[in-house]
């Protein structure tokens, strides 16, 4: 018996981790639990661009964009970290409603 894996498979995939990463936007209150949730979905985009990198017309700029996307999630990651370590450090908590306290 033999399974083929093919686009159709990939592109589950990356929609269900697309679906975990929006709910952990939307429903989470903790700062480093919605940064979590952004890396799920430019996850999910990687998976899109190297499926149709591999299945469709896009051959090797699927892998590079891939790439580039990587690159974008260490940089954004570093960047929120320290922003949520600051925000940490002026409020003690992590909790994206007390934000706006900062405005005063």
């Amino acid at each position: 018996m033999s399974l083929h894996v093919g686009l159709y498979h990939f592109l589950v995939v990356s929609a269900i981790l697309f679906s975990l990463g929006i709910y952990a936007v939307i429903s989470r209150k903790n700062a480093i639990m919605v940064l979590m949730g952004i890396e799920l979905i430019l996850n999910a985009a990687n998976i899109n661009f190297i499926a149709f990198a591999r299945f469709g017309i896009m051959n090797l700029s699927g892998q590079v964009v891939a790439v580039f996307v990587i690159i974008l999630a260490a940089a954004e990651a570093a960047v929120l970290l320290a922003i949520v370590l600051n925000i940490y450090q002026q409020l003690n908590t992590v909790n994206v409603d007390e934000v706006d306290k900062l405005k005063n």
